[in-house]
């Protein structure tokens, strides 16, 4: 997830006046897509939100630049769900995900591992990278793969064609679900949604995506979510500075449903 753009509340602002002119209600829950509609995964999904301030769950993700975090304060303050940074490429670790993994489970706060994708080094070792830095906890989300070209990189500013990146991206996929039970939730922004998943690929996982300039659909038409980043520039108490802030696309009776089954969707899952 990005550090270095800057944030606008055009989003906020372009919901407001739509729901104004069409009359809208607060809630959002009517445009909720059952996840039975993409298959293989329990999260709900949608292609359109009025806004940000409309959905009932809401959560952040983090990583070292967050500093010290105080979970329990991040918990107090309304976030109910968090996705913390545990790996990039194949041969480094956040400094601060154990840190965090183990604090946020303890505060209380839900939370999953994502692995940032590094083009140049083959996606098969990075996803043994992330398994064996990992903990495979049964409560948790399931984890992320963040799909982004890292032009700004010293070391990798690689940019691979689509069929190469989608056989990449599935094997890395596949390698972790195998190893953590869960379909995994695939991150993008918008230039990779662009040039890679454009067509509706991988439409049979959760996709969370990040526009925080405007509304989701209008960046990704069509695109199904279950997680929305709309800012990079958010405060929330128990954190230092700004601080990536997303939604969840269903209503708080599904999130609590997920929460009840470890994000699995089997009412029998692990406890």
């Amino acid at each position: 997830m990005r550090t270095h753009a800057s944030f606008t509340t055009r989003a906020g602002l372009f919901a407001l006046a739509a729901c104004v002119l069409a009359g809208c209600a607060a809630g959002v829950s009517d445009l909720v897509q059952p996840a039975a509609l993409v298959g293989g995964h329990p999260f709900p999904v949608r292609d359109s939100t009025s806004g940000y301030q409309n959905h009932e769950v809401h959560g952040v993700d983090v990583a070292k630049f967050q500093a010290e975090i105080s979970w329990p304060e991040v918990k107090a303050s309304g976030v109910e769900f968090a996705f913390i940074k545990a790996t990039e490429g194949a041969d480094r670790v956040d400094e601060r995900f154990t840190q965090n993994w183990n604090a946020a489970r303890a505060a209380g706060v839900p939370r999953g591992a994502y692995h940032f994708n590094y083009w140049c080094s083959p996606l098969a070792a990075q996803a043994d990278w992330f398994r064996r830095n990992v903990p495979d906890d049964p409560d948790a989300l399931p984890p992320v793969l963040d799909l982004e070209w890292n032009f700004q990189s010293p070391t990798c500013p690689r940019k691979v064609d689509r069929d190469f990146a989608r056989s990449e991206i599935k094997s890395f996929l596949a390698a972790m679900e195998a190893a953590f039970h869960k379909r995994p939730i695939l991150y993008t922004d918008i230039v990779f949604h662009r040039d890679v998943l454009d067509d509706g690929a991988f439409a049979d996982y959760p996709v969370w995506v990040r526009s925080v300039k405007d509304l989701p659909q209008q960046k990704y038409p069509g695109r199904r979510w279950a997680f929305w980043q709309y800012t990079e520039r958010g405060s929330v108490p128990g954190i230092q500075g700004a601080v990536d802030k997303n939604v969840f696309a269903g209503t708080r009776a599904q999130w609590r449903g997920l929460v009840e089954t470890s994000f699995s969707g089997d009412r029998g899952a692990r406890h």
